[in-house]
């Protein structure tokens, strides 16, 4: 007996409302959403790391460097959240943010297990630094800000379609 909810798959593509198109499916990596993302985020980090090598920061810890400008003090928890990273991927990066001055951890004063991630002076001071590279990083894609934003939205949604549907 065949898996009924393979078969359509291999026969087109599925619209929103569950019909199928006569659409044929993408043959090669160049083709494929995977590959345009996976080759896209390679090619934001490259355009990014020479801008951050002169901060000494990689591109995970500059991302999380940005989440706290916006909301200094978050639980490493919600900082992982906010990620949408492990917090065992997230605390060696935090151990590195530490060690280089820029964040200190601190345990929660009512619950002693959580730990709470505070910038320091240093950690604020490089954010006067973020607007410079973010408008090199702009300039980099060639698009204008409102291609950027629907880009950006439409990835949001790609994202939060994916987690739903694993």
């Amino acid at each position: 007996m065949t898996n009924s909810a393979a078969q359509p798959a291999r026969a087109g593509l599925m619209t929103m409302n569950g019909e199928l198109t006569k659409t044929k499916l993408p043959q090669s990596a160049e083709e494929m959403i995977c590959f345009a993302i996976y080759s896209a985020g390679h090619a934001v980090n490259r355009a990014y790391s020479p801008l951050l090598k002169a901060l000494g920061l990689t591109y995970p810890q500059y991302i999380a460097l940005m989440v706290l400008w916006e909301t200094d003090g978050l639980s490493v928890g919600a900082l992982s959240r906010r990620l949408r990273m492990e917090s065992s991927t997230l605390t060696p990066l935090l151990k590195r943010l530490e060690r280089l001055g820029h964040v200190e951890r601190r345990r929660g004063v009512e619950d002693e297990r959580q730990v709470f991630v505070h910038l320091t002076k240093s950690g604020r001071a490089l954010q006067r630094r973020s607007p410079e590279i973010t408008a090199c990083i702009i300039k980099a894609t060639g698009m204008d800000l409102t291609r950027l934003e629907e880009l950006v939205e439409a990835l949001s949604a790609l994202r939060d379609n994916m987690i739903k549907a694993a």
